[in-house]
């Protein structure tokens, strides 16, 4: 209210009123700074603090996955569902309108250098650099990161690299851990590969769902996001997200189950639908095939 001076009542402009400070909802990053926290806003729903994203980034090492062989026609007809597409700088440029990424995070492959016709996929180098993430507006940038293959110390020292670039822009690294095909893919080991990621700093990691998953996202201090995988059956593919959520992951980064799948839009919202409204992986099962049939 104003007094007859039209001097207003120092209640309205709220002095004397304490500030409710509470712990910003992304797992680990109440201290960074005001656009790294903006980024993570946009890739992690301040409401459920999870996040989906749409993995199309299989390129850069696959070729022509299945399921992508036109990124232009596929990942448009997704992208209702999704709250970030994960995809590298060519597969955005040529076949994403930007347009349709307004309301949507983008995380930015940024490491590469090998292909499946390599022995060791481990050898690989920081493609793109922060003033082309800038430019494209990234939101997150996705590097590899090999514990315990040849290369591992450069693909550390490549993390360590993007985190500092991002760092000084505020914007947010994920590492992604890359498991070989000697590697045992068991909580001892992603114990290990998401500590290291995060203690070197990146802000996210991308990891894989394993038996005593709990394990791995409770010595992990920044959010996981899991890894869809290799395509299984529908119906694995949703116990596997619900079960990953439950155990404290913060979304999933989920390609060629989406993509792959006999049905990729009743798909997406299955998962989103566990992601993001809680419910279980029987009631996702019954949304998907209930979509489907429509």
């Amino acid at each position: 209210m104003a007094d007859k001076d039209g001097i207003k009542d120092a209640k309205e402009f709220g002095i004397g009123i304490p500030q409710v400070t509470e712990g910003f909802h992304v797992k680990g990053c109440n201290h960074y700074g005001w656009g790294m926290k903006s980024r993570l806003s946009k890739i992690f729903n301040p409401k459920s603090g999870k996040s989906l994203m749409l993995a199309f980034d299989h390129g850069y090492f696959l070729g022509p996955t299945s399921g992508l062989e036109r990124l232009d026609l596929k990942i448009p007809s997704l992208v209702d569902y999704i709250d970030c597409f994960m995809g590298t700088r060519g597969g955005m440029t040529t076949c994403i309108d930007p347009a349709i990424t307004a309301n949507k995070a983008i995380a930015l492959r940024v490491s590469s250098g090998s292909s499946i016709l390599d022995d060791d996929l481990s050898n690989e180098i920081v493609s793109v650099d922060i003033a082309e993430a800038i430019r494209m507006n990234a939101d997150l940038m996705a590097t590899q990161v090999y514990i315990g293959a040849p290369y591992q110390t450069k693909s550390i020292d490549n993390l360590s690299k993007v985190i500092c670039a991002g760092n000084t822009y505020g914007i947010p690294t994920m590492g992604v851990v890359a498991v070989g095909k000697e590697m045992e893919r068991n909580a001892k080991y992603f114990r290990l590969a998401t500590r290291i990621i995060a203690e070197v700093g990146a802000q996210v990691v991308k990891s894989y769902y394993c038996d005593d998953f709990d394990s791995v996202a409770a010595s992990c201090p920044v959010p996981i996001v899991i890894a869809g995988g290799k395509k299984i059956p529908e119906k694995d593919a949703l116990e596997m997200c619900y079960n990953a959520i439950l155990m404290g992951a913060a979304g999933v980064d989920m390609g060629r189950n989406i993509f792959q799948s006999e049905d990729p839009l009743a798909m997406v919202q299955a998962v989103r639908a566990i992601v993001h409204d809680g419910i279980d992986s029987k009631e996702a099962f019954d949304m998907f095939n209930e979509l489907k049939t429509k």
